[in-house]
């Protein structure tokens, strides 16, 4: 148990992130008292607070781990003057926060890659740095003096924030992204979180939900017309949207391409993402589209494995549908492999790369296995022997060799709360084939649309440098029955 102490800040959740890159499993309790040993019950206290002490007011942290006693201050002067580019009040929360790190870095032995960096999306930190009129010096020494970030990890975020950013110039202030949600798969993996029932229990509701669907295009539409809004990308995924029948599939599409203006699209993704899901009825329709970009997404090329996650396909039947789109036409592939599933270690994942870099995909998304709430991973966790951090590292470091061979640069990243290793999702492609809509979904630069059962639309106010968010419902049932309301939570945000 880790028993918390703030004092004259309320950044809770901010210490509990410093907390978790540490003691990810540990219980977190916030207290009101000191607990000095034996009251801690043999458990861990920590202090983080602003207090006075004479006539200045410092940063005060400190540990008590049973005998063993760790303390730092600062003034809040220094803490300030540390980061002079940020406001007083961040520079203050984020003092805060590193004197708690390095504390519980003294304490554990622990190197965490990524420094005391917490948040989903990195490069935003990069980003504003950019803004600020940092330099290329000036930002790598923040990133490893300041955050301590490793070099190698300093090196690739500062690559991945010089292609978005290259990206992000282009696009049009009135431009927007579409995103729609196909909550359907084959089956459900072991890992998967995301809004996806097995098409074999809720075929009935596929048509229901199509119908619904296109109501919610239809008021989304109507939207996009009266803002002047500019559709930049298109992004259908889900679920698999290849798990509908083809003559679904072909309605859908071309609804799709009729109720949206795709004049000026410079992206259309659809995910053909499980194997078992696609034919060549399905790839001709795609082609056929306006969709120029399929996912095809393996997480492994070890049968073993596949079975073991819930997969209902062999690492041969992704062969045969990825060779089965080049003969068709596609020539805009990405792949999504997966580091540290269950009973995989480097020799397999070695064996996974190897098999991708023959196929020769244009991109290739590398995410490192979380342990994620709504997972079946998370329920049966007991069942199942997680990768070492260490090893996950190793195999990090494997992909992003195998990526340098197939010509990839790293264009886009990611982390999750959970990860193995503490480490991060990269997505990696050929020179011309960074995925638009990924780099402002993740970015949040851009105003994306979403429509479906789960989706979420995120709205951005670029002037008040603010985003807000309408939620879609997850289930199929409640959608249907609620697609009006979901509708009308865009236009409260949109008009």
């Amino acid at each position: 148990m880790i028993y918390v102490k703030l004092e004259g800040h309320n950044y809770r959740y901010e210490i509990e992130n410093i907390i978790r890159i540490f003691y990810n499993n540990e219980d977190i309790t916030f207290v009101e008292q000191t607990l000095q040993p034996p009251e801690n019950n043999g458990g861990i206290f920590l202090f983080s607070g602003i207090v006075r002490k004479e006539m200045h007011e410092v940063l005060k942290s400190y540990i008590y781990a049973g005998s063993d006693y760790k303390a730092a201050e600062m003034s809040v002067t220094e803490c300030i003057g540390a980061v002079p580019d940020l406001s007083p009040e961040k520079a203050i929360k984020k003092g805060l926060q590193r004197q708690l790190f390095i504390l519980l870095q003294e304490k554990t032995r622990m190197v965490p890659p990524w420094g005391m960096l917490t948040g989903i999306r990195p490069a935003k930190l990069v980003h504003e740095m950019l803004e600020r009129n940092l330099d290329n010096a000036s930002i790598m020494k923040r990133l490893q003096q300041y955050y301590m970030v490793s070099p190698e990890k300093s090196a690739l975020l500062y690559s991945v924030t010089q292609a978005e950013k290259s990206i992000l110039e282009k696009s049009r202030k009135n431009s927007i992204g579409i995103y729609i949600g196909m909550p359907f798969c084959p089956s459900r993996c072991l890992y998967c979180s995301f809004t996806s029932n097995p098409i074999s229990r809720y075929k009935k509701s596929v048509e229901a939900y199509i119908d619904a669907l296109k109501v919610e295009i239809d008021g989304v539409s109507k939207i996009i017309k009266d803002r002047d809004f500019e559709i930049e990308s298109v992004y259908f995924g889900g679920g698999t949207p290849t798990s509908i029948d083809s003559n679904s599939l072909k309605l859908l599409l071309e609804y799709i391409d009729n109720s949206f203006d795709l004049s000026n699209i410079r992206e259309y993704t659809i995910e053909a993402g499980r194997p078992d899901s696609i034919n060549s009825e399905k790839l001709e329709i795609i082609k056929n589209s306006r969709a120029d970009r399929i996912s095809i997404n393996p997480q492994t090329m070890n049968d073993e494995t596949l079975r073991s996650i819930g997969r209902n396909h062999t690492a041969e039947d992704i062969v045969s549908a990825f060779n089965l789109a080049r003969n068709i036409g596609f020539c805009n592939i990405n792949m999504d492999i997966i580091i540290g599933l269950p009973g995989e270690n480097e020799k397999m994942f070695e064996n996974t790369l190897e098999r991708l870099e023959i196929l020769g995909p244009e991109s290739l998304t590398v995410h490192t296995m979380a342990v994620k709430r709504a997972s079946r991973l998370k329920e049966e966790n007991r069942q199942y022997s997680l990768t070492n951090g260490n090893v996950a590292a190793e195999m990090v470091g494997m992909a992003q060799k195998y990526s340098e061979r197939m010509g990839m640069h790293p264009y886009y990243l990611y982390r999750q709360k959970n990860m193995l290793g503490n480490l991060e999702n990269v997505g990696y492609c050929k020179p011309g084939y960074e995925s638009l809509y990924n780099v402002q979904i993740m970015e949040e630069k851009q105003t994306i649309i979403a429509l479906g059962a789960g989706a979420i639309t995120k709205v951005v106010y670029s002037n008040e440098n603010r985003l807000e968010r309408a939620f879609n419902v997850k289930s199929v049932e409640e959608y249907v029955n609620r697609v009006d309301e979901m509708l009308e939570r865009k236009r409260t945000l949109l008009y």
